[in-house]
């Protein structure tokens, strides 16, 4: 039965792409004739390092690194830590790219076809009740939770949402389901129909996904092609798509004004794109969505998502970059039509003079290196904090309090799974170890050789020829933490879930805390 599941799963996928041209309007192309706005300059903009107390495990290297010699020595398997600890945590068969959190619950992302091989396929469900000990409760098995959630898995708190899309391999179309989450250790599927019928597949494509403020729609974007979708889910047992428009040959995330008037829309050749959702959000009859500003940059590329803050009233975004070592930028969209970069975040092992040692370290634990992936401010209004999924550099914390000063004030670097590749069936980095060079280091290493700041010597190292057969040695840490007062909560993708402690003395959560991903 399961694999006749499989297969029907593949025919939806290949039914709704043909479909597609055929239920989306007339002409899905957006207009595009927003000021476009280019930037190459590259950042050097260093989060002061963190000052690691007590019962830490600091780093042996660079701010972020993980040397060669420790992975090659074994080191790299006790994990590192810096003024944050373990409180417990579930391994599972890993986590897939993005999980969510709601309540006392956590809902772990899958990865096709890995998750399909454990004793509990599906997404998992946790009760997190004692952070120590998570338990397992149920599985969402519904087709779109089989087939990969990638990077759609998101909750909407207020409306106590659960929704995720199906992506098999990159990306993905026509299955989508919605939970009631009020229960949040026993979600309640709500649309047995359109999304989750396999007879019934939702015209949309699907790689990233993510709900508007007032979680009234849910909006899927693809990467090939960059087809965007708003699904109306005022209804939620009746999920139905609204528009449809394509602003560009790639997209990926997202984020939200507070009031869902504009997306910003990630490109994944590196930069963004400001869109007119007003429309949409009006429910208005055929709406349309004018792009107002095209933002392009060659420092990063695979542009994840943006979350949109304010600090005394003045909006920007904290815009982060999935490769090229763009880092985290810190765009000024108080004018919608010029947005514009005003400062960043790196680690060390970002600046453009380390790439080399980038290559040398990361070379042999597959595609990606040391790339920020999604992050959480701690509060949209004036946030104090910014934990992020820095992939190969684990869990990242930065005091955020003056955007234009930040330092780092945490980290923790889980346990390498070195040579566990086969248990971890649900993780995209196991998945993805047939690969060992850092494929997605490569453009800034072309970009530092271009400038002269790359060193091929400083890029050798006793791992450096290793082009297949990643080794996990580091853990990939993609998706964004929750904040629960002092604790984090968040998935990597070997270690699974896990409940982490920050030092009392580093920080002190606000009143108002809100975890804050912008979509």
């Amino acid at each position: 039965m399961k694999s006749l599941n499989i297969v029907r799963v593949f025919a939806v996928a290949a039914t709704v792409a043909l479909i597609l041209p055929v239920v989306s309007s007339a002409d899905p192309r957006t207009d595009t004739s927003g000021a476009v706005i280019e930037s190459h300059d590259v950042s050097r903009s260093v989060a002061a390092p963190a000052d690691c107390g007590p019962g830490s495990r600091p780093e042996s290297g660079l701010q972020g690194d993980v040397p060669a010699a420790d992975r090659d020595s074994g080191r790299s398997t006790e994990g590192y830590s810096c003024n944050i600890s373990r409180i417990g945590g579930f391994a599972g068969r890993g986590a897939g790219i993005v999980s969510a959190a709601f309540d006392h619950c956590a809902y772990l992302g899958t990865i096709f076809p890995g998750n399909l091989l454990g004793p509990a396929p599906g997404v998992q469900v946790l009760d997190v009740s004692d952070p120590a000990n998570p338990v397992p409760t149920v599985n969402l098995t519904e087709p779109a939770m089989l087939a990969g959630t990638w990077e759609s898995l998101k909750v909407h708190s207020g409306r106590k949402l659960l929704v995720g899309t199906g992506v098999p391999a990159l990306t993905g179309s026509g299955l989508l389901s919605v939970y009631d989450i009020s229960d949040c250790a026993h979600p309640r599927l709500l649309n047995p129909g359109a999304g989750t019928n396999l007879q019934m597949p939702l015209p949309i494509t699907s790689h990233e996904g993510g709900f508007s403020p007032d979680g009234r729609t849910y909006w899927s974007s693809g990467v090939a092609p960059g087809l965007v979708s708003a699904v109306d889910l005022d209804d939620p047992t009746n999920p139905r798509v609204i528009w449809q428009g394509m602003s560009g040959p790639s997209s990926h995330g997202f984020g939200f004004s507070p009031d869902g008037n504009r997306m910003y829309l990630s490109d994944n050749a590196g930069g963004l794109r400001v869109l007119d959702t007003s429309a949409v959000q009006r429910r208005d009859p055929n709406p349309q969505l004018p792009v107002l500003a095209q933002m392009t940059w060659t420092d990063g590329i695979a542009t994840q998502h943006s979350i949109p803050v304010t600090y005394d009233g003045h909006p920007y975004l904290f815009t982060v970059d999935e490769a090229g070592s763009g880092g985290v930028k810190l765009i000024d969209v108080a004018d919608d039509a010029n947005p514009e970069i005003v400062g960043g975040i790196k680690l060390a092992i970002n600046l453009p003079e380390n790439i080399d040692s980038q290559i040398a370290s990361a070379s042999g634990g597959s595609a990606f290196a040391y790339d920020a992936h999604y992050c959480t401010a701690d509060r949209p209004v004036d946030p104090t904090a910014l934990a992020c999924g820095w992939e190969s550099s684990g869990i990242r914390v930065f005091d955020v309090r003056d955007p234009f000063d930040v330092r780092e004030i945490a980290y923790f670097n889980p346990p390498a799974m070195t040579g566990r590749n086969v248990e971890r069936w649900n993780s995209p980095h196991a998945l993805a170890s047939i690969i060992g060079f850092p494929a997605l280091a490569l453009p800034s290493a072309l970009a530092a050789n271009s400038r002269g700041e790359f060193d091929p010597a400083q890029a050798m190292s006793p791992r450096t020829g290793m082009l297949a057969g990643g080794d996990l040695s580091t853990d990939w840490c993609f998706s964004p933490p929750a904040w629960h007062g002092n604790e984090l909560w968040v998935t990597c993708s070997d270690n699974g879930f896990l409940a982490l402690h920050l030092d009392n003395d580093v920080y002190s959560p606000p009143a108002n805390q809100q975890s804050t991903i912008g979509s």
